[in-house]
């Protein structure tokens, strides 16, 4: 579904990824993980279209997609839901989810992607007419990654889902990642609690200073002396 093929991006002289390669096949969930500063949001940012790269390439149903414009992207099935959310706070529930549809693919079946997004998250039907800014932060949440699903991605990428939340909303919220999964749109996951993001994932990718190091399955990684002692705190 997704090809990410030796990438190198920099920011002015200072290289942030060197030749990283992953894929996210049809029906998974694939988990990025590693420390701060690793490369994790860079390389999601890449594949958004938000970061030119200087070598590699980036495909989506192997259509190229790295020479593309983020709008470009997203209508072809690419979205990211970024760390920090990123609402219209002063906007409705409801007008945030509307922008998630403006694109023409996405905005021919807006009505039943509303439906599925309140099917998914029920507390934001009775939010719709609520601005956005007065909403707790695992209700933004929701309505950053309902937002990300009215695009109606083939390919979902989440930035930190669960930064700042409480352990019971992030429980629930995952949850609900797999419940999009299992809808057939297949996720590419960096998140900060490293024990979460595997147990949920199918595979996973360790990157450390901008190279993947490591990849595999999820349970692999759990097994793994060198990830348990350095991400999993065992």
């Amino acid at each position: 579904m997704l090809e990410v093929k030796g990438i190198s991006v920099a920011y002015d002289d200072i290289q942030v990824l060197t030749g990283v390669t992953l894929h996210v096949k049809e029906g998974e969930i694939v988990t990025l993980i590693g420390s701060n500063g690793a490369g994790k949001t860079t390389t999601l940012n890449a594949i958004s279209g938000l970061m030119g790269i200087r070598e590699g390439t980036i495909t989506l149903e192997g259509r190229r997609i790295d020479r593309m414009p983020p709008h470009r992207i997203i209508e072809l099935g690419a979205t990211q839901i970024p760390e920090g959310r990123e609402l219209f706070p002063e906007m409705t529930v409801l007008e945030n989810l509307q922008l998630g549809a403006y694109l023409p693919r996405a905005r021919a079946s807006s009505g039943e992607s509303l439906e599925w997004v309140y099917q998914l998250f029920p507390v934001l039907k009775g939010r719709s007419s609520q601005m956005t800014g007065t909403l707790s932060g695992g209700e933004q949440q929701m309505v950053a990654i309902a937002r990300g699903l009215m695009t109606r991605p083939k390919v979902l990428m989440l930035d930190e889902p669960s930064l700042g939340l409480a352990p019971l909303v992030v429980e629930e919220l995952f949850q609900i990642i797999n419940e999009i999964n299992k809808n057939q749109v297949d996720i590419l996951l960096v998140e900060q609690d490293v024990n979460l993001a595997l147990e949920i994932a199918h595979r996973a990718y360790l990157i450390e200073n901008g190279k993947i190091v490591m990849e595999g399955k999820s349970e692999d990684f759990i097994a793994d002396d060198y990830v348990r002692e350095s991400y999993l705190g065992i």
